[in-house]
């Protein structure tokens, strides 16, 4: 069998339980027909290729379209790649290569979104396409013993079904998402989505909880989605509540919704996997090694049309650089880009001048939300300073205040 046996075609409407039970065992789990029920309405055929061979389809990958806010709150479109898989019986013969590039030349024809981003299941796989590591997250386990967070935060809160809670969830992630880097539009099939709670996807524990936390006009500004999971050993209870989403709009949002979660009768550790390297919480413990961190890859970004992308987001100091690029996918990429940010604003646009820095458009999609350090990358030696001084100040400008998050996988 070789990739010449393969053809690439675009997704249909009949595609998608062949597609669900294809990526089921390409990533080792059971479908449930209740979970793709959900699942199917971000089902968009146009946004989708497979590889078929005969009438099998062997690997697939996708995107969704969707916003993704960058630095300076601009929500900016990006192709959200997901779905990307290759049967055991037909890796290693090119067909990922084949889908992969393909789609980042349609997004590119199609000029609506000057970036992809996605979740990597190996790491290795996404930077031969160009895509960046683009920040971190961290994976809290936390020991609730002893981890008691400050009282005397003012507000109320209140506990329901995210469903029941619904209208004041998406109101408030509207409102907060801008200055979030890293955080992605939502639209109805995408809040029924992450909303739902199907039975065999618990993992024993309870049905998923909202709270939300008001301030004292009433204003919601801050919720959190949680569950628990009941246990006991011979020293009494040992239950765990596990964090799905935590979104406030300001700090007494935030401590007090935290204090509430690390506050929960019969329980001893806390998860949650969307933490930040500059999460509050770090602070707000007494002890924060309690909270157990364990530091991971969060978004990979790539960018597509480097000019609109560098125009779309803002830059935390002024600076003039130009940037010699290598795409090996996208051709239009490949040149010298003069970006000349200020308080006029920022252009960004192909130039003759000498360069100043030079690289891959994979480590400016690594920059691109503030959460990668160019000079990091410089002292890796993937970025060359053609110039004395342009890194650092190129460093600077695309630094960022806040730690950019994906919120989700997608």
């Amino acid at each position: 069998m070789t990739s010449l046996d393969v053809a690439v075609r675009q997704t249909t409407d009949d595609d998608f339980d062949q597609i669900a039970a294809m990526l089921g065992i390409v990533f080792h789990h059971t479908q449930d027909p209740a979970a793709l029920a959900v699942e199917r309405p971000l089902h968009d055929p146009a946004r989708g290729m497979v590889a078929v061979d005969g009438d099998t389809i062997v690997a697939h990958a996708a995107s969704f379209e969707r916003e993704m806010s960058v630095p300076g709150g601009a929500p900016v479109p990006c192709a959200h790649v997901t779905g990307v898989g290759v049967l055991p019986t037909h890796r290693r013969q090119g067909i990922l290569r084949t889908l992969m590039e393909r789609q980042l030349r349609e997004v590119a024809a199609a000029g609506r979104e000057p970036i992809a981003a996605l979740w990597a299941s190996e790491t290795a796989i996404y930077p031969r396409f160009g895509y960046g590591f683009a920040g971190h997250r961290v994976r809290l386990r936390a020991d609730l013993t002893g981890t008691g967070l400050p009282t005397g935060a003012p507000g109320r809160l209140r506990t329901g079904t995210p469903e029941t809670l619904r209208p004041e969830l998406v109101k408030l992630w509207d409102e907060v998402r801008a200055s979030r880097p890293g955080w992605s539009s939502r639209d109805d099939n995408w809040w029924t989505y992450l909303l739902a709670d199907v039975p065999s996807e618990r993992d024993g524990a309870t049905e998923r909880l909202a709270v939300v936390h008001s301030d004292e006009s009433g204003t919601v500004d801050g919720y959190a989605l949680w569950r628990t999971k009941g246990d006991w050993n011979d020293n009494g209870p040992d239950g765990e509540v596990r964090v799905d989403e935590v979104v406030t709009a300001t700090p007494a949002a935030y401590r007090s919704l935290w204090r509430f979660l690390f506050s929960l009768d019969l329980t001893r550790r806390l998860t949650f996997g969307f933490a930040t390297p500059d999460e509050p919480l770090w602070h707000l413990v007494p002890e924060p090694r309690r909270l157990g961190g364990a530091l991971a890859d969060g978004l990979w970004v790539r960018l597509i049309d480097v000019g609109a992308a560098l125009r779309a987001r803002a830059y935390r100091a002024p600076v003039d650089v130009v940037f010699a690029l290598t795409d090996a996918i996208l051709p239009a990429n490949a040149a010298r880009w003069r970006l000349s940010a200020s308080a006029d604003g920022v252009t960004c646009a192909p130039t003759a001048d000498p360069a100043d820095l030079a690289c891959d458009v994979l480590e400016l999609g690594a920059a691109y939300l503030g959460g990668t350090s160019l000079a990091s990358l410089g002292r890796a030696g993937r970025i060359e300073e053609l110039r004395p001084g342009a890194l650092l100040a190129a460093d600077i400008a695309f630094g960022w205040h806040q730690a950019p998050s994906g919120s989700e996988v997608f």
